[in-house]
């Protein structure tokens, strides 16, 4: 949610091409970050995006978490692998965006383990990836976070529950690891990757809606958009983040995929820090399923809030995600700053609302499709599940990963491709992020 001044619109190029090796559908940050990868590779690359400028639709919205603790090996490397990018951004970019540069935040990432989500698999998964982390026992967590009401409340309930304020049942426990962190200004990260790709030669068309993907003889031929124009392409990825389901039905290749996709309304909210838990006191990311909450401290003394989608609170799909109720509403607003107050006794409840609605595009299992079709030369980078702002840099590469396999021979859908993690040195199978995988055993929730 923090967020985002206006950026200055990147300049355009002289004439529109009306052509390209690759023509990439969204300019979020995965989409950046797929047109700089695919630039470096030496292709035309044209990426257009139905918003005024790099970054302005969901990933403006996103809390841009930078954490390790996923349900599956490929997806702990993933984000750990990512995370390195992250420490040095400039680095990975290659240049420097005059406009300024995000910033990783480092914060620490506190975990509660409870009923359901004991930790023991994920500590399991970073034991064998060598990331580091701390147990906490209940009386460790009152003495290095002493603001914490350490009580079990699990399962989470709603307000109107006459069983919200029970006494606790028990004390957690919980793991820390020190290295995760936040992305101060997710929108120009997005801007920051936008950059890079304008640097090798990419071009990028804002106010721009597909209206068509065009195809023949079984293979994609480019698209068409609502102001009449085709561009042609060989190649186009779907990263289109809300709008994803909408352009694979467009192209057809929803048939074969065992994974589906839809956009799902979230609310995330800013409010006062308690004593303690401010970013200038060393305030850590917080996931709590215990009570259903995540928070994270932000600049200016205030807390980032969010949901983890208990069961008690359903799930608000939206079927057309340019109809949505983007603001707060005061039902939300209740639940998750009293469920707050269970866990931070000295947390104040503001007297109103701060904070913004948004959609994630959700997939079955909260597990990002990166992956091929069954229409020869189209790609999806989707079902991103408001998870994978942190997997960006890497998405990218993946993307341009199974496109030069695609290039080279490979059937990726029976000999998956493999990208080998610079950091680890490990190889991550993007198999795992297949549409066509069997659903992956998660944690259910937008933990992954």
């Amino acid at each position: 949610m923090p967020a985002a001044a206006e950026r200055a619109t990147m300049t355009p190029m002289t004439t529109n091409r009306t052509s390209a090796d690759v023509l990439v559908i969204g300019a979020g940050v995965i989409g950046a970050a797929v047109a700089l990868e695919l630039s470096r590779s030496g292709r035309a690359v044209v990426c257009v995006d139905r918003g005024p400028q790099p970054g302005a639709g969901s990933t403006s919205a996103s809390s841009s978490i930078i954490r390790f603790s996923y349900s599956t090996l490929d997806a702990v490397l993933t984000a750990w692998e990512s995370a390195a990018l992250w420490t040095d951004w400039a680095d990975h970019l290659g240049t420097d965006d005059p406009d300024g540069m995000a910033r990783f935040i480092r914060t620490g990432n506190l975990i509660f383990c409870t009923t359901g989500y004991d930790g023991s698999a994920i500590m399991s998964l970073w034991d064998d990836v060598g990331i580091p982390y701390d147990r906490l026992a209940a009386d460790d967590l009152r003495e290095r976070f002493p603001g914490l009401d350490v009580g079990r409340y699990y399962p989470p309930k709603r307000i109107d529950d006459p069983a919200f304020g029970d006494d606790p049942t028990g004390e957690l426990t919980a793991f820390y690891n020190a290295d995760s962190g936040y992305i101060d200004d997710p929108m120009l990260a997005a801007h920051n990757l936008a950059h890079a790709a304008r640097h090798h030669g990419a071009e990028f068309r804002f106010r721009t809606t597909v209206t068509g993907i065009d195809r023949a003889d079984g293979r994609v031929t480019g698209v068409s958009l609502a102001s009449g124009e085709q561009i042609s392409a060989p190649v186009v990825v779907n990263v289109a983040g809300p709008h994803s389901t909408i352009v694979n039905e467009m192209a057809g290749v929803t048939g074969d995929m065992r994974i589906s996709h839809r956009p799902l309304r979230q609310e995330v909210f800013a409010v006062p820090a308690p004593k303690g838990f401010a970013l200038d006191e060393g305030g850590p990311t917080v996931a709590d399923l215990d009570i259903g909450q995540y928070f994270r401290p932000q600049a200016g003394g205030t807390l980032l809030v969010g949901g983890t989608e208990p069961d008690c609170d359903g799930l608000e799909w939206v079927s057309d995600p340019d109809e949505f109720n983007d603001q707060p509403t005061v039902e939300h607003w209740e639940t998750y700053m009293l469920r707050l107050a269970r866990r931070l006794p000295d947390f104040g409840v503001p007297p109103r609302p701060v904070g913004l609605a948004a959609l994630y595009d959700a997939s079955d299992d909260w597990v990002p499709i990166y992956d091929r079709s069954s229409l020869d030369g189209f790609y999806m980078a989707c079902g991103t599940s408001g998870n994978q702002f942190k997997n960006a840099p890497l998405a990218g590469r993946f993307m341009r990963a199974l496109i030069d396999a695609a290039d080279a021979g490979v059937d990726h859908d029976a000999d998956p491709v493999q990208v080998i993690g610079p950091k680890t040195r490990r190889p991550i199978n993007l198999g795992a992020f297949s549409r066509r995988r069997d659903p992956a055993v998660t944690s259910g929730t937008v933990m992954g």
